[in-house]
């Protein structure tokens, strides 16, 4: 249940991300509700900011809804609306189609529009101007993600007392392909209003302290960057001038790994996953791919290999499977339009020329599922493919790893995911590379179970202990250490509710899933 509250209410601890941690709904007779929305992140801060008394603010979700400021689960929610234009051109537009494919390598080309552009600073001012009016004195904000680079520099023009963070949960390009974005300054000027900084590889760091370096001419050192202002009070530069320093690293997230345990350990859920197996008709192997239906998935390429290993009868048909579940994704951006067309006459095209009456190939599933239909395709599978062309850290992954507590199954994984700076003892594997993506499926799939199980022990022991917890409390940490003495905040607050946080698990639908998947950029699975 859902409660309004005061909208002059004052907290000393904001969250600012595009989406709000709740989706809205309606019910067949028009009553309005809100349900808990799934991913990492939403777990991560809940915790934190109920031992805070913190306030979430972001958008519902749907453009032309205006909606009061309102609590939900003991979470303060402050709705931001987004107009259906500005939903076209900011999020759809700008943050979707120029900077998305712009930071994953140019794997799509960007499109570069100043309408888009200028929605993209309109809706951050939007943004900066709601968490300047509701955050107290001294109080420390914390904002998330590619959609609102600018709201720091807004938000520290605005209140120039607060202490602010700032995430980047996607990857920061070299500099030579960041400096094709027309607003390539602007951009850093936005992100340079931030405190600390947080990347998801020191890679992604390494790239945003050269593009600092080369398209502003600031001087950094290690990961601080000197930031010139006009404050006589601040400290000083070897070069004489007044700056302010900003710390630039990275902080590899995670997820709750406790959670997804304790689900895969459910008897319904283990029974669940023999389901699975037997209705794929039981075959010796069961491949799965989870995506975000996205060019930068690599689900193309993971597609091609398993079907040129049948090909070659390198892999009999009969045993093997690869289950590729791709979740709707930006379905109205023509780009993601143009690659489920592509992907699904793919499969069509392999299961009719490789498929038996009993037996196809590839069971693909466009739409998303609850978490533990998840968890128990997670069981089923013998081996997990993450085959990303670019990632910033890539969650399923982790998911897969956290919920194999029988210490089976193996995990491929591609060297241009985040992920795999943490999870060495993975397959590592180059996805552009056929060839050898072949070869580590065969590998995989030939695998002795002994060394199934050491592998997976190493990277059960890595999940867990760097757990979002840990991610969520080393950022805050940081944080802090920039904050007033006055303004210091509870960083631990995740380990006082993780209990609350499992038993939320249950309310997570296939709808919910589903609409959040379509619209959502990360990788909640992967965001």
């Amino acid at each position: 249940m859902s409660a309004p509250h005061s909208s002059s209410a004052k907290y000393s601890f904001v969250v600012a991300s595009n989406r709000l941690p709740v989706d809205r709904v309606v019910d067949d007779e028009g009553n309005e509700g809100w349900r808990h929305s799934p991913g990492g992140l939403v777990t991560a801060l809940e915790p934190v900011m109920r031992a805070n008394d913190g306030a979430w603010v972001g958008w519902v979700g749907q453009p032309d809804v205006e909606v009061d400021p309102f609590d939900n689960e003991g979470i303060h929610i402050v709705p931001v609306p987004l107009s259906t234009s500005e939903v076209e051109e900011y999020y759809e537009g700008f943050s979707n189609d120029t900077l998305w494919p712009l930071y994953h390598d140019v794997i799509e080309h960007p499109s570069y529009h100043r309408d888009w552009w200028n929605s993209y600073k309109g809706v951050n001012k939007r943004f900066a101007e709601q968490i300047a009016e509701i955050v107290e004195q001294d109080g420390i904000v914390w904002v998330q993600d590619y959609q609102l680079q600018l709201v720091p520099a807004l938000l520290r023009e605005l209140r120039p007392d607060l202490t602010i963070g700032f995430f980047n949960h996607i990857p920061f390009p070299p500099v030579g392909i960041y400096a094709q974005l027309p607003w390539r300054a602007q951009i850093l000027d936005g992100l340079l209003g931030a405190d600390v900084i947080g990347f998801q590889r020191h890679d992604d760091a390494s790239d945003f302290l050269r593009a600092v370096r080369h398209i502003k001419g600031y001087t950094t050192k290690g990961s601080t960057i000197d930031v010139p202002v006009d404050d006589p009070n601040a400290p000083r530069s070897r070069k004489g001038v007044t700056v302010r320093h900003v710390e630039a690293r990275h902080f590899p997230i995670s997820i709750d790994a406790e959670s997804f345990e304790e689900i895969a350990r459910r008897p319904e859920v283990q029974e669940r996953a023999r389901e699975i197996r037997q209705g794929l008709g039981n075959p010796k192997t069961v491949l799965l791919g989870v995506d975000r239906l996205d060019y930068t998935k690599g689900i193309r390429h993971r597609i091609k290999a398993f079907g040129e290993l049948i090909q070659d009868g390198r892999v009999k048909v009969e045993d093997a499977t690869l289950v590729q579940v791709a979740s709707p994704s930006r379905e109205r951006v023509d780009t993601y339009r143009m690659l489920r067309d592509e992907i699904e006459l793919s499969v069509g095209r392999l299961n009719g020329d490789l498929g038996t009456i009993t037996h196809q190939p590839i069971s693909y599933l466009h739409h998303g599922y609850p978490r533990e239909e998840m968890v128990a395709l997670y069981l089923a599978a013998d081996i997990m493919l993450v085959t990303a062309l670019r990632d910033g850290m890539n969650l399923v992954a982790k998911e897969y790893v956290a919920t194999r507590f029988d210490n089976d199954g193996v995990l491929i994984l591609s060297e241009f995911a985040g992920a795999a700076d943490e999870l060495k003892q993975a397959v590592i594997i180059n996805p552009h590379d056929i060839g050898a993506l072949k070869d580590s499926i065969q590998r995989a799939i030939e695998m002795p179970k002994r060394e199934r199980s050491t592998r997976m022990r190493a990277l059960r022991k890595r999940v867990r202990d760097n757990d979002v917890a840990r991610w969520s409390r080393s950022f805050l940490e940081a944080l802090d250490r920039h904050a007033p003495r006055n303004a210091r905040i509870d960083p631990t607050g995740a380990e006082q509710h993780r209990e609350a946080q499992t038993d939320n698990m249950s309310i997570f639908d296939q709808d919910a899933q589903t609409a959040r998947a379509a619209e959502d950029t990360r990788e909640a699975r992967d965001a």
